[in-house]
């Protein structure tokens, strides 16, 4: 199944939503309302800490934590639920005491990491993800943006081969990918539809990237926005391409290699994406870690000169999609 620390469209829906404030991103504030529904099972005190740091209850959150470390210790659980305190202190802009808390989580992580992998298990993986990702965010806050983005790569150098690289290029490109040059795509698979083409071969047109996956519901929903758009501004040379990556398994969640996920993403583009129309569909997670997609939508406009000029985690309005292609 998909590692709902990175992968799913609602593990950093809380977090997308203060850069849909700052950033104007209002879309992913919609994902909320179901993110604490799809956190991992195994983590209830991650659950409860962040039903009540959601609500500003921070009181709640303490006594939460304090009863489960007394009975377990600073485990895994017990950090990730503690990083929910820095996300809602985050929520409430209450920045100091978010990097704070995101210091000591991340400290607390590296400790346990004494001895151990990080993707072991999911709990720490989301919790450092989650402290170093409330850190960046925090300092952007501060007005120390520049701070912020070295930081972020300083983290990306860390950890760029383990799950929680995706999620740390994604922060960095949220403040900084947009007026610069669109990162290069892997062409050197596709899923189906015409040959692929280098972004270069793209020039004099807008581009829109629109990252999914085959388990994906939100992305199944916002193909009537892609379609409309596509429509809208057709005369203007928009072109679409949709990159996808395999994730290790298909329906049912069954395990499957690439020979056997790779048939089934097509089945499922044919039957729930072939309102695009033959675009170009390529296959690869390099494309997925340059633009740091650990959230599925993900879209990025790229203007006629190659120059990115939107990168939106979630789900898009057409009206907010259309101002968009309109600035």
């Amino acid at each position: 199944m998909p590692d709902v620390s990175l992968s799913g469209s609602c593990s950093v829906c809380w977090s997308l939503s203060l850069w849909g404030r700052r950033f104007r991103l209002p879309a992913v504030l919609l994902l909320w309302a179901i993110c604490a529904a799809q956190l991992p099972a195994a983590s209830i005190i991650a659950a409860e800490v962040a039903g009540a740091a959601k609500a500003a209850d921070f009181a709640t959150a303490d006594k939460l934590l304090k009863q489960y470390k007394a009975q377990h210790g600073v485990d895994a659980d017990y950090l990730e639920a503690d990083s929910w305190v820095g996300r809602g202190r985050l929520f409430a802009k209450s920045y100091q005491a978010a990097l704070d808390n995101a210091a000591e989580v991340r400290q607390s992580c590296l400790k346990l990491l004494t001895g151990r992998k990080l993707d072991a298990e999911s709990s720490l993986p989301e919790a450092l993800g989650a402290s170093i990702e409330v850190t960046g965010q925090a300092l952007a806050g501060l007005g120390r943006r520049d701070e912020a983005v070295t930081f972020l790569r300083a983290e990306m150098e860390k950890w760029r081969t383990t799950s929680i690289g995706a999620r740390i290029q994604k922060n960095i490109n949220l403040l900084s990918l947009e007026g610069k040059p669109a990162p290069a795509l892997d062409i050197s698979k596709s899923v189906t539809g015409p040959q692929l083409r280098p972004l270069s071969a793209h020039a004099g047109h807008p581009v829109l990237l629109f990252f999914w996956a085959h388990w994906c519901s939100d992305c199944k929903q916002e193909i009537g926005v892609i379609r409309q758009v596509e429509a809208a501004f057709k005369a203007k040379g928009l072109e679409v391409i949709a990159p996808t990556q395999h994730y290790g398994y298909v329906a049912g969640g069954i395990d499957a290699p690439p020979s056997v996920e790779t048939p089934y993403i097509a089945k499922i583009f044919s039957i729930y994406y072939s309102a695009l129309g033959n675009v170009e569909v390529p296959l690869s997670e390099t494309n997925f870690v340059r633009y740091g997609v650990s959230t599925t939508p993900t879209l990025v406009l790229i203007n006629a000169a190659g120059i990115v000029t939107l990168y939106h985690p979630g789900l898009m309005t057409l009206a907010e999609l259309s101002a968009a292609l309109r600035r």
